[in-house]
């Protein structure tokens, strides 16, 4: 499960001891946070994981008075999406490598809106449900926001840098 905007900056906490109750009183198994940024790997059914995201959104929502995207992602998906990084293949410095989990997979149409100038430098490579930045100036000068891409592509999406990605799929 990867949350959308938590323990960022300061705002939207959610501690991970409260995160992990939730999961756990929802009926996940082998709960396990990772890193602070809102991942949590766990075991459920598959009829409970099509549950979760809003689950917990809604304990978010009247524990702690804000609302939380949820993007879900199988083990093999998760791994599909480290495979498939087309930066990786091409030599690409892994520290300006990040991923934007998306809510839903994006039309052709909603793609092709995708300005390859939005921020000069950056480039991006969208594939099924994942966009795949490479920031070589860094995220905070980029131009490929979060809300620039959930605009553009017409699904939410949540974005983490590769390093944490790597660190998620050990948990597996």
């Amino acid at each position: 499960a990867l949350l959308r905007g938590i323990n960022v900056g300061g705002k939207r906490i959610v501690p991970m001891k409260l995160l992990t109750m939730m999961f756990r009183d929802c009926g996940c198994a082998s709960v396990t946070p990772c890193i602070q940024s809102g991942n949590v790997v766990f075991h459920a059914s598959n009829s409970l994981v099509r549950r979760v995201p809003r689950t917990i959104a809604q304990h978010i929502e009247e524990q702690l008075g804000f609302t939380v995207s949820i993007t879900i992602r199988s083990r093999t998906q998760f791994s599909r999406t480290i495979s498939n990084n087309p930066f990786v293949a091409r030599g690409a410095d892994p520290a300006t490598l990040h991923v934007g989990f998306l809510g839903l997979r994006p039309t052709s149409r909603d793609i092709a809106r995708l300005d390859p100038e939005q921020s000069p430098g950056d480039q991006f490579e969208v594939r099924e449900d994942v966009i795949y930045l490479h920031l070589p100036n860094g995220v905070s000068k980029t131009r490929l926001t979060t809300p620039y891409l959930e605009r553009t592509l017409s699904t939410t999406c949540t974005v983490r840098n590769w390093r944490t990605v790597l660190k998620i799929s050990e948990l597996f």
